[in-house]
């Protein structure tokens, strides 16, 4: 049995900056440019949502809803523990997450495991799903 071939690191490196490109804009609370990061047709499944949310519409208007009810903001996030699976077309990247969130007047640090799910779309690596979860 022959060992798997390394994953091609161009391919690798383009993943990693599409994640990185999210994790920063979400990090500096860049909501526009954050969102662009995902596909219109990406699914969320977040331990703090009670339901799986269907598209990336359905995320903006819940991340609006907490902007304006709970004072939601994003004052800084942090990746490491890093891991990119390259599936042909769909790369799956895990990685640790640390924040630092604002709810209700209140800023708390959140750390927490993520899996982003990203395709390759017209030559570029977009985000399809999100899956967080709480890090104990």
């Amino acid at each position: 049995m022959s060992a798997a071939a390394a994953p091609d690191a161009s391919v690798v490196a383009a993943v990693l900056a599409a994640a990185d490109a999210i994790v920063d804009d979400f990090a500096h609370h860049r909501t526009e440019a954050y969102f662009a990061g995902f596909a219109e047709d990406a699914t969320f499944v977040f331990h703090t949502a009670d339901r799986r949310l269907q598209s990336r519409a359905e995320y903006e208007a819940l991340w609006a809803q907490w902007e304006r009810e709970d004072g939601f903001r994003v004052h800084a996030c942090r990746s490491s523990d890093r891991c990119v699976q390259l599936l042909g077309d769909i790369a799956i990247f895990t990685h640790s997450v640390d924040s630092r969130i604002e709810l209700g007047g209140s800023v708390d640090d959140v750390t927490e495991r993520e899996t982003i799910v990203f395709a390759l779309r017209d030559g570029r690596w977009v985000a399809v799903h999100e899956h967080l979860s709480p890090r104990a």
